[in-house]
């Protein structure tokens, strides 16, 4: 495994194309959230929303880059032929596909960690000149908040399954654009489409099982008893999923030829 490890480390930092994606992001999680930041706005009649979760909302944009990059984790070999190495080199198909997913949780995490930070100090710096105040009932975020840290640890944990799910998804289809396209759609579609559902009942249930309008239920400090799930039953979806595609893939990469 410390081999297959190696290999795999080494892959990822003898090229560039995942450091632009970690960077994406990095990027676009915080900018998104810093735009949130500033247009949001607090008026004479009362601040509603919650902070935290607004300053986290760049999260939804920033997923899409780690997507890209743990698609290409396995299927950048695919297209290459570089497979049939790897698997020379490591003949047990279980190993290659772990190693790949301990590599990627590592970059993922470490990214995400960045990103939310960079997003709750954006909102901490922004949002007071929003009128969003102490004396209005809104002190600056801090991580001392357990709200707020629960949330934060959270966000980079989604981020972080949202990668694996990625990865599993490639795993079985091996093409990237295919990929790519699944997750995306898993991610960004199940809200709209739970949006234009008028059945309460179904829109609920379309919620709780999307993986990311249930995982980032993990972002909410305030309101909890409106959410479809609480905070870490919604994250244990998104956990579900990514272990679902891992097993998936991890067979069928077992079963199948090169």
């Amino acid at each position: 495994m410390r081999l297959a490890l190696h290999a795999e480390w080494t892959k990822i930092r003898t090229v560039t194309s995942p450091l632009w994606l970690l960077l994406g992001t990095i990027t676009a999680t915080v900018a998104l959230s810093a735009g949130a930041a500033s247009v949001v706005s607090c008026t004479s009649t009362g601040c509603g929303g919650d902070m935290t979760k607004l300053s986290l909302s760049g999260v939804q944009l920033g997923q899409a880059p780690a997507v890209i990059l743990a698609v290409l984790v396995i299927t950048g070999e695919y297209s290459t032929g570089m497979i049939r190495t790897t698997l020379t080199a490591v003949p047990l198909r279980a190993t290659v596909l772990a190693a790949k997913a301990v590599t990627l949780t590592g970059i993922v995490a470490a990214a995400g960690t960045l990103a939310v930070l960079g997003s709750l100090v954006a909102g901490r710096l922004l949002l007071p000149h929003h009128a969003f105040t102490t004396a209005r009932g809104h002190p600056s975020l801090s991580l001392t908040d357990g709200p707020t840290l629960r949330a934060a640890l959270g966000s980079i944990l989604y981020l972080t399954l949202i990668a694996l799910l990625s990865l599993g998804v490639a795993t079985v289809v091996r093409d990237s654009a295919t990929s790519i396209g699944i997750v995306l759609g898993l991610l960004y579609l199940i809200p709209i489409l739970s949006q234009m559902i008028g059945d309460p009942h179904w829109q609920r249930l379309l919620q709780q099982i999307g993986p990311m309008s249930a995982g980032l239920a993990i972002q909410a400090t305030t309101d909890l008893h409106s959410l479809p799930l609480s905070p870490w039953a919604g994250l244990g979806v998104t956990a579900g999923w990514a272990a679902a595609a891992l097993l998936a893939g991890g067979l069928l990469l077992r079963m199948r030829d090169t």
